[in-house]
């Protein structure tokens, strides 16, 4: 089974995870927790190059750069996890893309479709929880915190990027969750759980 999570920064995806995985873990369940981009060694150069170039970096490029890092991490990790029988756990995965450089870049959604499928073998995730937070209240959450490339956008395209999170998740309600994270962690946690156990 691949669990994804998804949201703007601040929306706690990191403490979700790792909560889910423990509670997994607890029933006797094999889990393995990955990010994006990340979790292979060539991901995370990739990872590094992306959100801390000094560089302007082309939307077609950036878009290019987070699928080789994701096919990295799909073909080395992700399947031969779920192979074995393993619960995947990950930060972040192709519908991170449809929102960021799609939705808040301007590319085509057919090209990032297209780029997605050929990332990740045409493997989809069977849930992913939409952490559904305000931009005001992610700002007031990530405010201490050193801001990537990325993050340094600015407030229109993470406007645009929550917009892009909810219509995805109306075109795939069979697999996508949205989530009120603007609770306690822990009554986001009870509701992640909820839906999980309803699917084990």
């Amino acid at each position: 089974m691949l669990i994804t999570f998804e949201g703007i920064d601040g929306c706690g995806k990191t403490t979700q995870l790792r909560w889910l995985r423990e509670f997994l873990e607890s029933l006797g369940r094999k889990v393995r927790t990955l990010r994006e981009p990340g979790g292979s060694e060539l991901s995370e150069r990739i990872r590094d190059i992306l959100l801390f170039t000094k560089e302007n970096v082309a939307p077609r490029a950036e878009l290019l750069l987070f699928e080789a890092a994701r096919a990295q991490l799909v073909e080395t990790l992700i399947l031969p996890a779920l192979a074995a029988g393993e619960i995947v756990l990950c930060d972040r995965f192709y519908d991170s893309t449809t929102a960021y450089q799609g939705y808040g870049r301007g590319l085509p959604l057919d090209e990032i479709a297209e780029c997605n499928k050929i990332a990740t073998q045409s493997l989809k995730p069977d849930l992913t929880f939409f952490l559904d937070l305000s931009l005001e209240e992610s700002k007031n959450r990530s405010h201490n915190r050193h801001q990537d490339r990325i993050e340094q956008a600015g407030d229109e395209f993470f406007e645009k990027v929550l917009a892009g999170f909810h219509k995805i998740a109306e075109q795939s309600p069979e697999r996508f969750h949205i989530i009120d994270a603007s609770g306690t962690s822990r009554e986001t946690s009870a509701k992640i759980i909820e839906i999980v156990k309803a699917k084990l």
